[in-house]
């Protein structure tokens, strides 16, 4: 998501209450006081995405952020030409709107019912942007998947369960999905819409395949992960240059992908607007302490493959708190990184480590905001709203409040299509092109003694005679 994302987490305990989701997965603020009407404003200029003439796409944003080699080359049509995009976007050419557009949709996915929790668990460990072995173990990946996926599915079966027995994220997506294309229309670009899950039904490959049938002429890619990173964004996209490989039809159908877009001025005035309406809640909203919770990565991602999540992460934190003092709103804030598993480092502070400290320090007041998440989930509804807040309160914070996630908000959906707009022009050919494997190539000792061995060596420690007993059943 993603690195190994807290669809796999168990509950810690029952909470005792939570955002409960409303239409799009929206959802209302855990607060003890009642939440005031709020009206979502559309906002105008945004940062354009830029294609430039060597074939690499970069994205403009207004902080220094790694750029991540990724495995997609697109192939401009003018070697000489640098194309950039109308930062006021009113609507699209005339031939564009004669193209059968279709726009791609990538998210996660998530298990919908128990009994699609081991095996949504097996799919998301088998992802080697998941777990990461070097080239010589890679024969390892899927039986380690499993042995993983069985371990975990009891707890996480706790967690879904708490949240209704399923993941609501396909439901959000799709009704995510049919207000784009209803935007798209005010617009003037009429436009097929897809949904592509990672990890469980309708798969990436899924969506693609009717894309085909449907005979799209050009496409737009657009992963629902504000920010980009290996395993969300990264891990998706490989999945379609995989395609692109030995489908002559996509090799060349025009295609852009909008890699990450927290920097648009649409989605951080969004974010802005609901962090405003959620401090009204407070009986003092200048005491709050905003507290960002971003889902983590392993550190190593960042370090040793260069993933540009944290600095886009850092970015996109100082882009809504920039706006939101243009506002008058100057709390405190801080931001941490929920959802860390295994013996591995991850990126720090952690969410539960920074709310105890937190409570020491004094603060009485705090408002969670879930800024990686744009639909409600199980990392949102069990992890923040039961086990963080339950945390919280026994800590020592008093009061507790919760952003909840962009959903259907009509001024994020609006950005959304003129993202997708913007995209249009870019469009062209994808070719693949080598990368380098940095992860098995290079320092190989270094990368196995802090990734792999040290990984199977807690799994081993882990293991109970219950669990190999559970483990052998499920293969016979």
């Amino acid at each position: 998501m993603e690195s190994v994302r807290s669809e796999i987490l168990g509950s810690r305990g029952p909470g005792k209450s939570f955002a409960s989701a409303t239409p799009c997965g929206k959802a209302s603020s855990t607060n003890l006081a009642a939440s005031a009407k709020f009206e979502q404003k559309l906002h105008g200029k945004v940062k354009p995405l830029q294609l430039s003439a060597s074939g690499t796409s970069s994205l403009v944003h207004r902080g220094p952020v790694l750029k991540y080699q990724h495995s997609l080359a697109v192939r401009s049509t003018s070697a000489d030409v640098c194309t950039t995009f109308d930062e006021n976007v009113e609507g699209v050419t005339s031939h564009a709107v004669e193209e059968k557009v279709g726009v791609l949709l990538l998210n996660l996915g998530g298990p919908e019912t128990l009994n699609d929790v081991q095996p949504f668990l097996f799919n998301l460990f088998a992802d080697p942007d998941i777990i990461r072995l070097p080239r010589l173990f890679r024969f390892l990946q899927r039986p380690l998947a499993k042995l993983i996926s069985t371990f975990r599915a009891p707890k996480s079966k706790e967690g879904y369960a708490s949240i209704g027995g399923g993941s609501p994220l396909r439901r959000i997506t799709d009704e995510q999905a049919n207000a784009l294309k209803n935007a798209l229309k005010e617009k003037n670009l009429e436009a097929d819409i897809y949904v592509g899950m990672r990890y469980w039904y309708p798969f990436t490959e899924e969506a693609i395949d009717q894309i085909k049938k449907d005979k799209i002429t050009k496409l737009v890619v657009l992963p629902l992960y504000p920010q980009y990173s290996i395993s969300t964004s990264g891990s998706s996209i490989r999945v379609l240059q995989n395609i692109v490989k030995e489908d002559a039809y996509f090799a060349g159908l025009p295609i852009s992908i909008i890699e990450s877009w927290y920097q648009r001025e649409g989605y951080v005035k969004s974010m802005a607007d609901l962090i405003e309406k959620e401090l009204t809640v407070f009986s003092n909203p200048e005491e709050v302490m905003i507290f960002f919770s971003a889902h983590g990565v392993p550190l190593t991602y960042v370090k040793d493959a260069g993933d540009p999540y944290r600095d886009q992460m850092e970015d996109c934190i100082a882009l809504i708190m920039e706006e939101l003092r243009s506002r008058g709103t100057l709390n405190n804030h801080t931001l941490a990184y929920q959802s860390r598993v295994g013996p591995i480092q991850w990126l720090k502070p952690y969410t539960d480590e920074v709310l105890v400290e937190l409570g020491q320090k004094g603060v009485k007041s705090l408002l969670a905001v879930p800024v990686s998440f744009v639909s409600e989930h199980i990392e949102t509804l069990e992890e923040i709203d039961m086990e963080y807040r339950e945390l919280a309160l026994e800590s020592g914070i008093e009061n507790w409040g919760r952003v909840p996630a962009l959903g259907c908000t009509s001024s994020f959906i609006s950005d959304l299509a003129d993202a997708v707009v913007e995209a249009l022009p870019s469009a062209s050919a994808l070719t693949t092109r080598k990368v380098k494997d940095t992860d098995s190539d290079t320092d190989m000792m270094h990368y196995l003694s802090k990734m792999f061995l040290g990984s199977v060596l807690a799994f081993i420690l882990l293991l109970s005679p219950r669990l190999v007993s559970a483990f052998r059943n499920t293969l016979q």
